[in-house]
Parts: structure tokens; C-alpha cells; sequence
């Protein structure tokens, strides 16, 4: 009798642990109904990275909760969503310049290297064009043609000889920095070597083009500008780009390429934020220009996606 209470006994603290080996311990995670209840209970959010996609021209980017159900970004949280975009292995070796600001409010929803001189490419052209418009009518004959469709030429179809004409008719580069002060542009902040942006000695600051734009939202013959400008998925450099249902139509944008240049700036019609205007400029020969397009058309896409969280 005694030898059968040990067995069993001996069989209970063997079942027991069998038992402790394969039933895995259920870890609690804890749950927050909001982003804001999150910060309120000091407890961090964490953003998880992607595994690497095997194509090498596809870019993957995590993007942090939102506070409500729906798939937006939050404001705070939009720096380290495009941060992971300008970060990943096919273009951080690239020299970026981002600025991101809300057209009607003081308000700077992104800023990195906005100060910085890049190669603007044809991003230049909206330089000249504004510059333009705000010294000449836009009936004013230029040849067979008038200013208005000299404009359109240049900046929806990115015509680099009426740019480098248009520079000259106006009184070239000096006339420029005249013209753009009116708009608070400063003339230290770029260097205008043609009108077109095919010299690689023009040199432009992000915030350059994002304070002319801003600036011509307002300015006399704005309307002549502003439908110059290539509408993404319909028209000009942007007809075959941007053309996600979030983005087509809604961005109006120049274009800029040279051999490791891309550039974008223009304005982005938000439902909740107005018109957001932004400049994205990528120096980095080592890459192809289509892994750098797909990087800058990465970064617009999560714009759309900003959404209030208060």
C-alpha cells in the first residue's frame, strides 16, 4: 500500500509537469482604446519594421496606428513614416530635402533638410514661370504665342527651351530674384544658372519652391499658374503617375528628373488639412530614377492618408 501511494504520487508531479512543458504561458499585452490613452498611461507605441521585400524596386513602409479605426496617419506620427521611406536600404544612400506645410494654416506637417541646396532639375521652372507671371500679362505676345501658353508649354509638358526662352524675354535671372522677393522667396536661398533646369549648377532649398508656391496661390494670374501645373493620373509628367484613387486628380505637381535627380512640388487637395503644399527633392546618382519616382510617389500617398487625432 504504501509503495502504491508513492507511485501515484510520484505519477501526479510527472503529469504536472508534462503539463507545464507543453501548455505555453499566455503573455497579457495591454490595451489602450486610443493613441491618446496610450501617451496619458506613459506606455510607447511600437512600429513594426516590414522583412525586406525580395523585389528590389518595391518599397514597403510601416505605418503607426491612427487613434481612430480608420486608415490615416496621425500628424505626430507622420516623421517616422516617411522617415522609413527616405531610410530604406535602395535610397538611404540619397541626399533628401522634404518640406510639408499646410497652405492656409502655420503649420509644418514635415521638414527634413529644407534648407539645403539640392539639384532642382526641373523643379527650377517654377521659378521662371512664377517669375513671369508676376512681371508680364498673360496676354503679353511672346513670337506667335502668348505668356499664358508660354507657361503651360513649360510647366505641363516641362518644355526645357520655352524654360530657357521665357528666362530670357523676362531679363533673366536677376528679373527672377526681383520678382520672387514680391513672393518672400529669398534670392540667397537658390542659385539660377538657366531657366529649364538642365545645368546641374542650379542649386534651390525646398523651401524655395514651397514659398513660391505658397506664394502664387494668391499672387496676380495665380489661376494661369495653377493650371499649368500637371494634374497627377490626367495630365502632362503626371499622366502615368500618382494614380491611386487617393492621389489622382488631387495633386497638382512639377516634376523634376536629371541622372540621379527626381524631384516633386506642388499642392495637395486634403479633405480635412485644405490644400497642402510640399517640395520632395532626392540627390542620388548611384540609384535609378524609377526606385527614386517610387520613393517620392511613397511619401505623397501617406500625405493623403493625414488624418485629425484630437
Amino acid at each position: 500500500m504504501t509503495q502504491l501511494n508513492y507511485w501515484l504520487k510520484s505519477l501526479g508531479m510527472l503529469t504536472v509537469a508534462v503539463l507545464t512543458t507543453v501548455t505555453p504561458i499566455t503573455s497579457r499585452k495591454a490595451s489602450a482604446r486610443t493613441v491618446a490613452d496610450l501617451r496619458q498611461e506613459g506606455k510607447s507605441l511600437e512600429i513594426s519594421v516590414l522583412p525586406p521585400d525580395t523585389d528590389p524596386d518595391s518599397i514597403k513602409i510601416p505605418v503607426p496606428p491612427p487613434e481612430t479605426n480608420k486608415n490615416g496617419i496621425c500628424p505626430e506620427f507622420l516623421p517616422p513614416v516617411i522617415d522609413s521611406i527616405i531610410d530604406h536600404p535602395s535610397l538611404a544612400r540619397g541626399k533628401w530635402g522634404i518640406l510639408v506645410e499646410s497652405l492656409s494654416e502655420e503649420k509644418i506637417f514635415y521638414s527634413h533638410n529644407a534648407n539645403q541646396y539640392f539639384i532642382p532639375a526641373s523643379n527650377i521652372k517654377l521659378l521662371t514661370t512664377a517669375a513671369a507671371l508676376n512681371k508680364l500679362h498673360p496676354n503679353t505676345p511672346i513670337r506667335s504665342k502668348s505668356m499664358e501658353e508660354w507657361v503651360k508649354i513649360t510647366n505641363l509638358k516641362s518644355n526645357n527651351s520655352y524654360a530657357d526662352t521665357l528666362l530670357r524675354y523676362i531679363g533673366g535671372s536677376e528679373a527672377v530674384q526681383d520678382a520672387l522677393a514680391e513672393l518672400g522667396v529669398d534670392p540667397n536661398s537658390y542659385r539660377l544658372a538657366d531657366g529649364s533646369g538642365l545645368s546641374r549648377k542650379n542649386l534651390a532649398t525646398p523651401e524655395v519652391f514651397v514659398t513660391t508656391l505658397k506664394g502664387m496661390s494668391d499672387a496676380n494670374n495665380n489661376e494661369v499658374f495653377l493650371a499649368s501645373l500637371p494634374v497627377a493620373g490626367v495630365s502632362g509628367t503626371l499622366k502615368n503617375r500618382l494614380r491611386h484613387p487617393s492621389t489622382q486628380t488631387k495633386v497638382q505637381a512639377k516634376t523634376g528628373t536629371l541622372r540621379g535627380v527626381k524631384a516633386l512640388s506642388g499642392y495637395l487637395e486634403h479633405p480635412d488639412y485644405g490644400t497642402i503644399v510640399f517640395s520632395i527633392m532626392v540627390n542620388q546618382p548611384s540609384q535609378s530614377g524609377k526606385v527614386l519616382e517610387k520613393g517620392i510617389d511613397q511619401i505623397v500617398l501617406r500625405l493623403t492618408q493625414l488624418m485629425p487625432c484630437s
